[in-house]
């Protein structure tokens, strides 16, 4: 009993890890957050509809309306305009005041009501004579109050003068006309001109109710309507709106904003008509339904799909991926345990599983290859290392022999000889440098001396060495033998050549963290076409077949040395050479000491 529950642990645990329950719970997650994202976006899109709805339902409303008004008062201002062009009128306000009769002031009334009679929505109309500020003519519908304290002050009148007879909108006659009843009265106000003298005769005052709002709001049949002017004074419409926004700062074109209280949720809508002290706001109120019936059926439906979708991709990956896997692992592990690797026989289907069985036939196949040569290899490097151990002896067998003769010199007095001797084997022990291909600056000095004092015995004082070798770079690794040729060029190509002595200079310093190397002679010197082919990356341009004077094929060396040092810096701009004929010859070499300081304590730890 225990072992079947060990048995049903182990099998369990093999489910819980093998890669179709893997799949599988990662396709339920999958389904799972598609879902919610689906659920979200559709109340997303459903709330983002309703809000552009909305906006545009205010915006065809505020419109419309706005577009109203501003007509009916662009209306009410062309009345007024005729006003104050009637004949009796300005017959009124142009006769002097001792001449004044009671006819013609009632001639004037009776030419403003020719046109007020044919208007709706006038409620009164009032003119005043500048000299005679209580005598008015007028037409009243009900009751007015008026501040004369304000209506002779100059803040009344001097903004109706500065516009020379043109229209403007105020409440309650600019603030001094008021009704009885306190309802607020929108009034159009005019400065009256003389057409001939252009003087100013007095002042017209036309009240209008705001009724007529009223009206264009009834047509539109709709309570959530509200007008105020800009500094928030009711106009018509719904009285409740007003706390809801701040009316001052309402601009000339619709604007959105949502806006709540304890009770409702709105979307607040205004516009202030262009030109006009006029705001006109709509509200439309959040309506808290239930998601439509076909919604819910895709929402519904949305997991049904899902899962199945989930149980598909389970069987699909099951039959053509985990089955073929497990049998793929199955015959590698058989494999793994035998004697030696085999092909694989398996039947696979011919897709990525079956491409893995055939790499991994490949690679047997390979692997075997690599045996074979792994052994070659070992047989080659232990042939190599028995030709190492014979070359050795021919160093130790040459500075032995260097050393006898040297011994043998002394005894002979021949100082010199044991001297040039001595000098010898020290070149050769640093040349060969116990195989290392790159060494410090201060050894390729010493191998540099070594040469120049062999040199000097072949050809006396006519060569002298200079050298100006900075501290911080004798401890630099460069590669082995780089200016051993510049030297030897120096000498067979410049000074032997110019057949008088010359000096030999070397310097080495620091710049921006590189090394610059200088070999100087004061030789025969080099023309442009020389250095350009010297500098030339084509080996053609320095072989001696190619040379068309003398001295340009055998700069074929120097050539050779200056693509070693490219090949070592990985880079061309490592060289420059600057020379004057028959005076000097300069060679200037750069070498990036970053990027090859890494090696010095190895090179180092060799020398030791």
């Amino acid at each position: 009993m225990k072992i079947t529950k060990i048995k049903d642990k182990v099998q369990n645990s093999k489910i819980r890890n093998s890669l179709s329950f893997k799949l599988s719970m990662v396709f339920i997650g999958i389904a799972g957050i598609l879902i919610i994202t689906s659920m979200i976006f559709v109340f997303i899109i459903i709330r983002k509809e309703r809000k552009e709805y909305a906006e545009r339902e205010a915006e065809n409303v505020l419109v419309s309306l706005s577009t109203s008004i501003k007509s009916d008062i662009d209306n009410y201002r062309n009345i007024s305009r005729l006003m104050i062009a009637e004949t009796r009128v300005k017959e009124y306000l142009k006769t002097p005041l001792h001449d004044l009769t009671e006819k013609i002031s009632k001639n004037a009334s009776l030419g403003m009501l020719d046109y007020l009679n044919v208007s709706e929505g006038i409620d009164s109309a009032f003119i005043f004579r500048n000299d005679f500020w209580y005598t008015t003519t007028l037409y009243n519908r009900l009751d007015y109050r008026f501040d004369e304290e304000v209506m002779q002050s100059k803040e009344w009148v001097e903004p109706l003068d500065e516009l020379q007879g043109r229209a403007s909108l105020s409440l309650n006659g600019n603030g001094a006309i008021f009704k009885s009843d306190g309802k607020t009265v929108i009034t159009i106000n005019r400065a009256i001109f003389d057409n001939v003298s252009q003087k100013q005769l007095g002042y017209l005052f036309l009240n209008i109710s705001t009724s007529f709002i009223d009206d264009e709001i009834s047509q539109i049949n709709n309570e959530n309507i509200c007008v105020v002017t800009t500094d928030g004074t009711y106009l018509a419409g719904n009285s409740d709106l007003i706390s809801y926004c701040d009316h001052l700062h309402v601009p000339e074109e619709i604007t959105h904003r949502e806006v709540s209280d304890s009770k409702n949720r709105m979307m607040l809508s205004a516009i202030k008509l262009k030109r006009l002290p006029i705001v006109v706001m709509y509200a439309i109120r959040e309506e808290r339904k239930l998601l439509p019936q076909e919604l819910l059926y895709i929402i519904i439906l949305l997991p049904l799909i899902y899962f199945i979708c989930v149980f598909v991709a389970g069987l699909f990956i099951r039959r053509n991926i985990t089955s073929p896997v497990f049998a793929l692992t199955s015959e590698i592990s058989k494999n793994s345990t035998a004697d030696s690797l085999e092909k694989l026989t398996l039947d696979l289907p011919k897709n990525e599983l079956g491409m893995i069985k055939d790499t991994y036939n490949d690679m047997v196949d390979h692997t075997s290859e690599l045996w074979e040569k792994l052994i070659e290899n070992e047989q080659v490097i232990q042939r190599a290392e028995m030709r190492v151990l014979q070359e050795q002896i021919k160093p130790h067998f040459l500075y032995n022999s260097i050393e006898t003769i040297g011994y043998l010199a002394v005894d002979a007095g021949a100082e010199k000889v044991h001297s040039a001797l001595e000098t010898l084997g020290s070149f050769y022990r640093n040349f060969l440098s116990k195989g290392d291909r790159e060494i410090p600056l201060k050894r390729e000095i010493t191998i540099i001396k070594d040469y120049l004092s062999l040199q000097k015995l072949r050809y006396g004082d006519i060569i002298s060495d200079e050298y100006d070798i900075a501290p911080d770079t004798e401890e630099c690794i460069i590669p082995k033998l780089i200016l051993q040729p510049l030297v030897e060029n120096s000498i067979y190509h410049g000074i032997r050549q110019k057949g008088e002595k010359g000096t030999i200079r070397i310097s080495s310093h620091m710049e921006d963290g590189e090394l610059h190397l200088i070999v100087r002679d004061t030789g025969v010197g080099m023309s442009d076409e020389q250095i350009e082919k010297v500098l030339s990356t084509d080996s053609t341009d320095n072989d001696d077949s190619t040379a068309t004077q003398p001295g340009l094929g055998s700069n074929f060396g120097l050539w050779g040395t200056i693509e070693r040092i490219r090949c070592y810096c990985n880079k061309d701009d490592v060289v420059k050479i600057k020379s004057e004929p028959g005076e000097y010859t300069e060679i200037e070499i750069i070498i990036n000491t970053e990027m090859k300081n890494w090696r010095t304590v190895n090179v180092q730890s060799n020398a030791d």
